[in-house]
């Protein structure tokens, strides 16, 4: 209803338009009226314009006139309807033009007409372009302006980060928009001597000016196609260096958050934004943002050497161009909604078949197997209904473009044969005019495709830049790192709770202590806090209260690569890289030879089996360990801890996959090179191997319940002694 409304009071706006036009025709005022009223034409020009403004104007006041009918469009409208004409006749007098023509013409029909044509054109230049550019400038302009004001730093935007990227190889751009200028500039110049070629064959000139033209063609193709061929390669290799550059900060980046991090992120989403969307934003701006500065590029010399042979024929394809962009638009909008139907009736249909199979066992019990093809037979009915709008569709949006496109064409070559006749343009102007103009209707539909992909690219970026820019949640890199360590932990009142769980608290106020040359040993069920209590130490996560000592100092204080020297950790899931046993034991301390690694290895009880392996240390130990068993693995991490010659060690259920002989071999060898006072922190669900331990900690609930020897914690704990009976049974 809206729409029919609007739709009647434009009919009617457009009526009282022509009888205000039909009423100012009507007084006929011609050359001799002006000799009678001494009033400039000018003035009546501007006041018969004037005052039909003023009675449109009025007339949007009026209560039959819908609302929505009264904004800016109107408005708008109304005033380039009414005074764009005056506008141009006055522009022609101040550039010195004659207008004496003009001036007695501006009530005729034919102004009226071309009045409805200029204010369609600008009703669309201003609704498609000219207001979502405006809208943006201000966004922009608005955004810098309260950054200035508040004086804080903005966040830097995707496209601003990724300007990052490019601004060390600024040179390398500015020779690629050198070459691109100087290719563009070559190839739009064809046309032009293409139309010095046409004068030649008509008027038979001079010879020598026909192989200068034609030299001068094959010159600047060849020069252009070389040219765009070098820009090409300077820029696919600036790209390549780019993308190499942002996909190794991005895995560095990853690479330095905290530990809680990758709890929350998915591997497999961490390796596809690395990968996969660094791969895709880097493949689509290294073809889209070339086509986009090639099209810019032709698209400024196009409208330089355009405006250069006519400025008038010039204005009428830019005038023009709107309106065939605008049809094919509303058509492939049309085509979308028919497209989404289709898909929606393909769904239906699949979803048909897919019950059917599912319940085929009820369909075969009721013998309905001719009533459920009936069934799908109809959805298919109705998808090939829509199949065939969906063609008439994109078949009328083919014809509607090609339509449009000629009718422009023939437009501009008619209004450039009557100029031909005129004798304002030669036949040579003309043909390198229409030769452009072929040009640059898809020059500049590549133009905006580019641009919209281009964005795109950039958008889809926003994660990666995202990590790039994440900091990571630690406190600050401490300054110690002393040449000496005793390995002295003191867990003092500590307690903690994951972020994913912050209201469940893993450990309660928990005190232990660590001594150097001790075997501590940490005793209880799964979830106790033992595991909790190793990546306290280790500095993944902070306490929330409470602290933790080393050596008396805060363990914040020291460096985190002291820490990481100091301080192995041996887990229960091992893991170990596809590389070989030697890189694997070797892993992150490459300085040490070979006589520490097969140190480390006998104190693994590792040495005998690898060097029964097909090729010793240098055997590939397969992705995360696969050609290896179990308890080797173990031992095979094992060496890679004791290589460090930490000063805390800790064995977090380390040796759960061996068998009895070779943990007790472990121990042994542990128990024997202790001779450097290095503080163990053992952790194990067996009891057989707690027992051995200079010092044991019972946690139960995230509290310590009890500490001591294994022969006094059975005595006085309960708990404790349950355990033990538990693993005998």
């Amino acid at each position: 209803m809206f729409k029919v409304r609007a739709l009647l009071f434009l009919l009617f706006f457009a009526c009282v338009d022509v009888s205000i036009v039909s009423v100012l025709r009507s007084l006929n005022l011609s050359p001799q009226f002006f000799l009678i009223f001494p009033c400039p034409p000018f003035v009546v020009l501007w006041g018969g314009e004037l005052a039909r403004a003023i009675l449109l104007l009025l007339l949007l006041l009026l209560p039959s006139v819908p609302s929505s009918s009264r904004g800016f469009g109107a408005i708008q409208s109304i005033l380039v309807l009414c005074l764009h004409f005056p506008t141009y006749v006055t522009l022609l007098h101040v550039l010195g033009w004659s207008v004496e023509e003009e001036m007695w013409a501006w009530h005729s029909w034919q102004r009226v007409f071309q009045g409805y044509l200029v204010t369609a054109a600008s009703w669309i230049y201003w609704s498609q372009y000219v207001q979502s550019w405006l809208q943006s400038l201000f966004l922009t302009v608005s955004s810098v302006w309260s950054w200035r004001s508040s004086k804080q730093e903005a966040t830097k935007d995707t496209s601003s980060s990724l300007t990052g990227f490019m601004r060390p190889h600024f040179g390398a751009f500015a020779f690629m928009l050198f070459l691109v200028g100087i290719s563009c500039f070559c190839e739009m110049a064809v046309p032009l001597y293409t139309g010095h070629v046409t004068d030649w064959l008509q008027n038979q000139g001079d010879p020598d000016a026909f192989t200068e033209a034609i030299t001068i063609i094959a010159v600047m193709t060849v020069a252009g196609a070389v040219l765009e061929f070098i820009g090409d390669l300077v820029y696919n290799i600036t790209m390549s260096h780019i993308h190499t550059a942002v996909q190794g900060d991005v895995f560095q980046a990853v690479l330095n958050q905290e530990i809680a991090f990758f709890d929350d992120t998915p591997t497999g989403e961490l390796v596809s934004r690395i990968t996969t969307d660094t791969n895709t934003m880097s493949e689509a701006l290294s073809e889209r943002l070339s086509l986009l500065m090639w099209y810019t590029g032709r698209v400024l010399f196009l409208f330089f050497f355009m405006v250069t042979q006519s400025w008038k024929m010039s204005m009428l394809t830019f005038m023009g161009l709107p309106i065939v962009w605008l049809v094919p638009k509303f058509a492939s909008q049309f085509h979308q909604i028919i497209s989404v139907k289709v898909q929606a009736s393909l769904a239906k249909a699949n979803q048909v078949a897919t019950e059917t199979f599912s319940c085929i066992t009820t369909v075969k019990s009721f013998a309905n197997e001719d009533g459920e093809t009936e069934r799908y037979s109809r959805c298919l009915e109705d998808t090939y209904a829509l199949n065939k709008l969906e063609a008439a569709t994109y078949a009328s949006t083919t014809s509607a473009n090609s339509l449009t496109t000629l009718a422009m064409k023939v437009c501009v070559m008619y209004y450039g044969g009557v100029m031909v006749t005129q004798g304002r343009i030669s036949n040579g102007e003309l043909v390198s005019f229409i030769l452009y103009e072929l040009q640059f209707g898809s020059v500049v539909d590549a133009l905006m495709h580019s641009y919209p992909e281009v964005k795109k690219a950039v958008g889809g970026s926003k994660k990666i830049f995202e990590y790039l820019d994440r900091k990571p949640q630690i406190p600050p890199d401490g300054t110690l790192a002393p040449k000496s360590l005793k390995g002295h932990v003191q867990f003092k009142n500590v307690t903690f709770a994951y972020s994913s769980k912050p209201n469940t608290e893993i450990l309660k106020g928990v005190t232990l202590e660590m001594k150097p040359g001790q075997i501590t040993a940490l005793a209880g069920l799964n979830t106790a806090g033992k595991s909790t209590c190793v990546r306290l130490l280790e500095r993944f996560y902070q306490p929330q209260g409470g602290e933790i000592l080393l050596d008396g100092k805060p363990l914040n204080s020291y460096q985190d690569a002291y820490l990481r020297q100091k301080i192995s950790v041996v887990s229960q899931d091992c893991a170990l890289f596809a590389r070989s046993v030697r890189e694997n034991i070797k892993y992150g301390c490459p300085e040490a030879s070979d006589e520490d690694m097969y140190r480390a290895a006998r104190s693994a009880s590792a040495h005998n089996f690898i060097m029964e392996l097909s090729d010793g240390y240098d055997t590939d130990a397969g992705e995360k360990g696969g050609q290896l068993s179990g308890g080797q693995k173990q031992r095979i991490a094992i060496a890679r801890a004791l290589i460090r010659q930490p000063t805390i060690l800790v064995l977090d259920n380390a040796t759960s996959d061996l068998d009895t002989e070779n943990e007790n071999q472990v121990y042994q060898a542990l128990l024997k090179q202790n001779h450097n006072n290095r503080s163990i922190l053992l952790i194990s669900t067996k009891m057989r191997v707690v027992e051995k331990a200079d010092h044991i900690i019972l946690l139960k609930d995230g509290v310590v319940r009890a500490e001591g020897r294994h022969h006094q914690l059975m005595e006085n704990c309960e708990d404790y002694a349950k355990l033990v009976k538990n693993e005998v049974r």
